[in-house]
C-alpha cells in the first residue's frame, strides 16, 4: 500500500494538532523568524522580479503571522503584558512594512533580533513549566543574543 501525501505535510499538521499553546506560540516566533531570514535572501537574487517577489511574499509571510498573535492577545487577562506584546508585535509588523515598501534589509533584520530574544525568552519559561525568567535572566539573554 502507497503512502499517501506527504509525510513531512502529516508530522506538521500532528505537531500543530498536539502542541500546547504555548508551544504553539514558540512555533508562531520560528515561523515570523524563517519567514524573515527567506526575505533576506531576496537581497542576493540577480533577477528583480525574483528578488522583489522573495522579499515580499516573504514578509508577508511573517507579517501574516504577526497579525495572527495580535489577534491572539487577551487584553481583558494579560493587561499590561499584553499591552506590551501588541507594542512589539506592532512595531516588527511596521519595520517589516518600511522593509518591504523601500526594499531595505533593516526592519527584517531588527524583526529578527526581537523575535529572537523574545522567541528565547518563551522557550526558557516553557522549559520551566511557564515560569518567567528573573530580569537579570533576561537581560543575560538579550545580551547574549545580540
Amino acid at each position: 500500500m502507497a503512502l499517501r501525501g506527504n509525510p513531512l505535510d502529516a508530522y506538521k499538521k500532528s505537531a500543530t494538532t498536539t502542541a500546547t499553546p504555548g508551544q504553539l506560540v514558540l512555533m508562531l516566533y520560528d515561523g515570523i523568524i524563517r519567514f524573515c531570514r527567506l526575505a533576506l535572501t531576496g537581497f542576493d537574487k540577480d533577477d528583480p522580479a525574483e528578488r522583489i517577489a522573495t522579499i515580499n511574499d516573504n514578509i508577508i509571510r511573517a507579517q501574516d503571522i504577526i497579525y495572527e498573535l495580535i489577534q491572539s492577545l487577551d487584553h481583558k487577562q494579560g493587561a499590561d503584558v499584553a499591552g506590551n506584546f501588541l507594542q512589539l508585535y506592532d512595531y516588527c509588523e511596521r519595520r517589516l512594512h518600511e522593509s518591504n515598501m523601500n526594499k531595505t534589509p533593516d526592519g527584517i533584520e531588527a524583526t529578527i533580533q526581537h523575535i529572537s530574544e523574545l522567541r528565547n525568552a518563551w522557550a526558557m519559561m516553557l522549559e520551566r513549566g511557564g515560569q518567567p525568567m528573573t530580569q537579570e535572566e533576561f537581560q543575560s539573554l538579550t545580551q547574549s543574543a545580540g
